[in-house]
């Protein structure tokens, strides 16, 4: 029996881990792909005349076994993945793409939505409706509907050789990520590192059969790691491991995926008539033109730098007169940081953290929502988990109505890849007067708790935790027809609005009160620590919108303009110029791990971090003037933002959320820099 073919069984129709087999997914995939072929040469061949509802609502539903399959198996591969699992993903994907390029390169269907978008003038349809009409059609011409024989089939190539390159990329820097690791055998080696973290370091040793400590290049092991130990020199090995990740000319080395990933890129750009593949991406984003998201970038570079090189000045002369360090390296940078925010602040991490035990911060997160949202979490145990580290919870509304169901994973582990990112494994959409509730999952790398301590986050931890969170809340909270403009399925550039917004409500004392308690006294954190949180919260912040934006640039400089890239690191290193601070590291290259840009969806579209903060900082002003708890402008953000979807242009929907266009003057006020 194929778990995949059956009807779940479970509760809330949430997906039976603990019964897939691996062998289910190829059978699955390719019975769920001939069943969605069959859903759409039902619409091709309706004898009826071509409408709304025969065509483009029956599209956007068509296919949802292979959605909900497809959602389940990737999800799977970046949070619990196998050897078995990333070659299953390298024999679907191709498999998906031509499926997907079958849709969209078939004559028969574009004629039936063409027909439908030439009279669109005189249909009566809503908003939402238009907006799915229009999102239609242009998927179609955007992948080729309007191209030749011979062209289309060079569209359907390149996408093939696309998503294999792409899967390679990401599981070259997960190979990379393993196959590190520091083995300190001294303890006088560690000194100035945290006893959590060293005892973590322990824990790991020891369940791999070593005396001593083993750190990794996971963040929770790395970061530590590099912001504490004294030892220079160890510092510098571990910082060198961690840039030069798929940069060593070896078996996963990941320079040329780089080079064919974006030069087949712009040959897509270019068939489908468009000079770059930033002029692509960016027709369906808020900044439209590479051009508009350069001069972006470039102005807020031109407010920040100055800040940025003051700071970097400061911080070498604290090196400098600490500890008699000439030149400031990339392995200083977080270390000296850190201990120049204590001298400053009196603050560090390690007194912070005893406040911000996992559980709690959580519980915090949920509590925020309920304040403004009206939801409520509560943790289930009787849903199905792929891994014993998730956590399950059931979110009602105060009526008792079922919301959404949300799977937290907040642990390392060998399978998942790092960083932290939110997911959904069902959709949120309203079908026969049933409006079917989304199950949303926050994936995240903290610290695990060890024998003597629970998980304990850094207040970095804490806003990652929050961001991730309000991505969630859009998933949870989505309230639309159709599925494919449900939840986060907005443009790119609008989409970190609900998470980077959620970020501030760490910094304010009537919320940190909620959830900030000591985690062996239950004291509520000192006042004195949450002025010096606020405090230090711009701290350094020129250094740190200037990584961003380098970041930023770096992007568009590869999809900005075709252009022949004979070295990447010269490549990388010309895009940097700019924003160049630190002395280059020759062994270390970061296009070959930038996997938002290379594997992930932020291609010509890295911007869009910086983008949303000044939409976020507009945002909370909005919320910090009536109250951060404030009922009728958690109203609007609700209805207007996190409902919504990608029902209407985001603009439109910002403009009736706060009544007038987003302006920077709000971040650069935030962020110090005015």
């Amino acid at each position: 029996m194929n778990t995949f073919l059956e009807k779940f069984n479970t509760k809330y129709n949430s997906a039976p881990f603990s019964q897939i087999q691996l062998s289910d997914y190829k059978p699955a995939f390719e019975a769920c792909i001939a069943k969605a072929k069959q859903e759409i040469d039902c619409i091709i061949h309706d004898t009826k005349a071509p409408d709304f509802d025969n065509t483009i609502a029956a599209l956007d539903f068509a296919g949802q076994e292979l959605d909900r399959l497809s959602s389940i198996f990737f999800n799977l591969n970046s949070a619990e993945t196998s050897d078995e699992m990333q070659k299953i993903a390298q024999e679907v994907s191709p498999w998906l793409t031509e499926f997907s390029n079958d849709i969209t390169l078939n004559e028969d269907l574009f004629k039936r939505v063409k027909a439908i978008y030439d009279t669109k003038d005189n249909l009566s349809l809503t908003v939402e409706q238009q907006t799915l009409l229009d999102k239609k059609y242009k998927g179609f011409v955007r992948n080729g509907a309007l191209l030749n024989e011979e062209q289309k089939k060079k569209l359907r190539e390149i996408d093939t050789q696309l998503a294999k390159l792409k899967l390679t990329f990401g599981e070259n820097v997960l190979a990379e990520t393993n196959n590190y690791q520091l083995h300190v055998t001294n303890e006088a080696d560690l000194q100035g590192l945290p006893e959590g973290a060293k005892e973590a370091a322990a824990d790991l040793a020891k369940s791999k059969n070593v005396e001593g400590w083993i750190f990794t290049l996971d963040f929770p092991s790395y970061l530590p790691f590099v912001t504490y130990v004294d030892n220079r020199e160890l510092r510098k090995e571990i910082s060198i491991a961690y840039g030069k990740k798929a940069f060593q000319n070896n078996e996963f080395d990941n320079q040329q995926n780089v080079k064919d990933i974006v030069r087949l890129r712009h040959e897509r750009a270019n068939l489908l008539g468009y000079a770059s593949h930033a002029h692509f991406v960016l027709e369906e984003r808020m900044a439209q033109s590479p051009e508009k998201v350069q001069s972006f970038l470039n102005d807020l570079l031109e407010k920040a730098k100055p800040a940025a090189e003051k700071e970097f000045a400061e911080l070498t002369a604290f090196a400098k007169e600490s500890d008699g360090i000439e030149h400031l390296e990339k392995w200083d940078g977080a270390y000296y940081s850190e201990k120049l925010k204590q001298k400053k602040f009196n603050l560090d991490d390690e007194k912070l953290k005893p406040y911000f035990k996992l559980e709690n911060v959580l519980q915090g997160a949920f509590t925020v929502a309920e304040k403004l949202y009206g939801i409520t979490f509560k943790e289930i145990f009787d849903i199905d988990k792929y891994h014993e580290d998730v956590k399950t919870y059931e979110v009602v509304d105060f009526e008792g109505n079922l919301v959404a169901l949300f799977y937290a994973d907040f642990f390392p582990r060998k399978g998942k890849r790092n960083g932290a990112w939110m997911t959904s494994f069902k959709s949120q959409f309203i079908k026969n007067g049933i409006n079917e509730r989304p199950h949303i999952s926050n994936v995240c790398n903290f610290t695990p708790p060890t024998k003597t301590k629970p998980s304990l986050l850094t207040f970095n931890e804490v806003t990652t935790l929050f961001h991730e969170f309000g991505h969630g809340l859009h998933g949870m909270l989505a309230n639309t027809t159709y599925p494919s403009l449900s939840g986060t399925s907005v443009y790119w550039d609008f989409v970190e609005l609900p998470s980077q917004i959620m970020e501030n409500w760490c910094y304010q004392p009537e919320a940190l009160a909620l959830f900030a308690t000591h985690y062996e006294t239950g004291e509520i954190i000192p006042q004195e620590y949450v002025d010096k949180i606020k405090e230090s919260a711009n701290f350094l912040e020129g250094l740190a919108t200037v990584r961003q934006l380098s970041f930023g640039l770096l992007d568009m400089a590869y999809h900005g303009k075709p252009q022949p890239i004979e070295d990447v690191k010269k490549f990388e290193l010309k895009a940097f110029e700019s924003t160049k601070l630190y002395p280059d590291v020759t062994e270390n290259c970061m296009s070959t791990s930038f996997s938002h840009i290379f594997q992930g969806g932020y291609s010509s579209g890295y911007y869009s971090y910086k983008w949303a903060e000044v939409l976020d900082a507009d945002a909370f002003a909005y919320f910090e003037e009536k109250g951060i708890f404030n009922k009728e402008v958690a109203a609007k953000f609700k209805e207007y933002v996190l409902s919504k979807g990608g029902t209407e242009h985001p603009m439109e929907l910002y403009k009736k959320f706060r009544g007038h266009e987003p302006t920077p003057e709000a971040l650069l006020k935030r962020a110090g820099l005015v």
